[in-house]
């Protein structure tokens, strides 16, 4: 099974590492798809701390990863500062920030992401959290729950959807990924091109993980934490978290805190698309510090 396809490889490659001696960070690592290509633009001086939440992304690493530049490192990237204090690093040169899920974490059925799985609800990045998809969708208010699909799914139909899960909700509970996705199914009357379940679960998917509170976090801490000329890339996959980083862009920008690289995002070649699907979405941000 492929654990993961890395989006926008030479690109990030070239806007990331400058300096080839450098200490740079993958704040989200996952099964190393852009690391090889990092490690390839350093020297025999330069040195990568790998951070990811997930465990099985970590163990995977830890088995394969040969390389003494690497450092493994287990947690959110919302805890970047104490995450690097913990191993003495106070300052670093570049930082990745590759958002979004996994395509392990999507086909893995067991963790409860995929819309044809019939594993029970869960969706979390971390699996030593306590909240998970299961709860929001079963326990969570009808107003909560209109909330987070309209504010993090952006979904036209979230009362109709919400009005669906509340009717099943009091005959049985909604357990399985499967379960939710027909519930979404009889609400559109069927399926179209997107999955009429897309953007349920995005919100779900964001609100048990803290996606966006994380990110807003993620992206001072890495601020903070950049030497001058130290670079900034995002990556990310819809369009609340793009407009997080390019507002955080803009503002650090006019505050002369970051000088922007990207004027318009990066996005993937028609061959890398075709090759890749779903790297059709993704959007690459980057900034310099001054």
């Amino acid at each position: 099974m492929v654990l993961h396809i890395p989006v926008l490889l030479k690109e990030i490659g070239e806007m990331l590492v400058t300096k080839g001696g450098g200490l740079y960070v993958d704040a989200t690592v996952g099964f190393g798809g852009h690391l090889k290509e990092i490690l390839s633009r350093l020297n025999d001086d330069g040195r990568l701390i790998a951070i990811d939440k997930d465990k099985d992304a970590i163990s995977h690493l830890q088995a394969v990863t040969k390389d003494n530049r690497v450092t493994l490192l287990r947690g959110s990237f919302s805890d970047l500062t104490d995450l690097l204090a913990s191993i003495n690093i106070r300052k670093i040169d570049g930082i990745l920030f590759d958002l979004g899920v996994s395509l392990f974490q999507l086909k893995e059925q067991s963790r409860g992401f995929s819309f044809i799985s019939d594993s029970r609800l869960d969706m979390r990045m971390d699996s030593s959290q306590t909240k998970n998809a299961w709860e929001v969708v079963n326990l969570y208010s009808r107003k909560d729950l209109e909330r987070i699909f309209r504010e993090y799914g952006e979904e036209p139909l979230a009362g109709r959807i919400v009005k669906k899960i509340i009717e099943e909700r009091r005959l049985r509970k909604v357990n399985t990924c499967r379960e939710l996705a027909m519930l979404a199914e009889k609400v559109y009357g069927g399926r179209g091109k997107i999955h009429p379940a897309t953007r349920i679960f995005q919100a779900i998917r964001i609100e048990v993980n803290r996606e966006l509170e994380e990110l807003n976090k993620g992206l001072a801490s890495a601020y903070e934490l950049l030497t001058a000329e130290g670079r900034l890339c995002v990556i990310s996959y819809h369009s609340l978290e793009d407009r997080i980083v390019k507002n955080f862009f803009r503002d650090s920008e006019r505050a002369h805190r970051l000088r922007i690289l990207t004027k318009k995002p990066i996005q993937a070649s028609t061959e890398e698309v075709r090759s890749n699907p779903s790297s059709r979405s993704a959007k690459l941000r980057g900034a310099e510090k001054i």
